[in-house]
């Protein structure tokens, strides 16, 4: 299945039989206490710095998330779009538990976004599906309900169905709906990663779509988190992850490794030209 995102001229297919395509995490005000106070400030050179540096590191889609207490995200996201779309040109995934944010940034962005996230709540179905259909965009369907977090795999397959379902329904393509299966701190849960590895399974193998998840969650309070995430990022991707969402700077080697060992990679090429664009310039 191929979920296509759009950029103003580019264009970037999500293949679940891969290569694995990276969205960069960092424009989030979460522990960036420079971002926060630049957008504050209505400066947005760091935002495009941000974005600058995941592209050349690897970022394929950028993850958009600008919300802080006291922000008015209806008015900063599609700000934040414009200014992003005006100077680089990779797809959006445009993050926001605000409905109305979201709407707002889709009327201004060019091209096919993504949206993070819908769940299997009733509310949240109810707002964002119609806003997807509306502007064109694609959805990521997160395997939670009005129940909360259900640590049965079997049971988080049924969500995504759902969503799945009520998409189909809303008129939204079965290939614009990727799946979050639910990542969490393996360090409250020891079982965390394996529900979650399980989760993604299930729903590559049942319903054979595209998915995401937020690749560092796993590791919370735990030391040499890069490693962590690293071993995890290859068994997800093994099991059928197609789309993290994740810091490029420190994921992609593992990415383009595990592509590479699993034959998605003739002859290395992308694993070499990355580590080639990494190496500084001699003159």
């Amino acid at each position: 299945m191929i979920t296509t995102l759009k950029g103003t001229n580019t264009e970037v297919n999500i293949n679940t039989a891969g290569p694995v395509v990276i969205i960069g995490e960092s424009i989030n005000p979460t522990r960036r206490k420079k971002l926060v106070t630049t957008l504050q400030e209505g400066d947005f050179s760091f935002v495009l710095e941000l974005a600058e540096s995941q592209i050349k590191a690897g970022a394929d889609v950028l993850d958009v998330n600008v919300g802080f207490p006291g922000v008015d995200d209806e008015k900063l996201l599609p700000e934040t779009v414009r200014v992003l779309q005006d100077n680089i040109d990779v797809p959006l995934c445009l993050d926001s538990p605000n409905p109305r944010a979201i709407e707002a940034a889709l009327k201004v962005a060019r091209g096919k976004c993504l949206i993070n996230s819908v769940n299997g709540e009733e509310r949240s179905l109810a707002a964002l599906l119609p806003v997807a259909k509306e502007y064109g965009a694609a959805i990521i369907g997160l395997c939670m309900d009005d129940d909360g977090i259900t640590h049965d795999p079997e049971k988080r397959l049924a969500i995504a169905e759902k969503i799945i379902e009520r998409a189909l329904k809303t008129g939204i393509n079965q290939e614009d709906v990727v799946v979050d299966p639910l990542a969490m701190a393996v360090s409250a849960d020891p079982n965390a990663c394996l529900v979650t590895l399980e989760t993604i399974r299930l729903v590559h193998t049942r319903l054979g779509h595209n998915i995401t998840q937020g690749a560092s969650n796993i590791s919370f309070g735990l030391p040499d988190r890069e490693s962590l995430n690293a071993a995890f990022m290859t068994l997800s991707i093994f099991n059928g992850l197609t789309c993290p969402i994740a810091n490029p700077e420190k994921i992609t080697a593992a990415v383009r490794a595990t592509d590479l060992v699993l034959g998605r990679d003739d002859f290395a090429v992308r694993f070499v030209e990355y580590f080639q664009s990494r190496q500084p310039i001699q003159y």
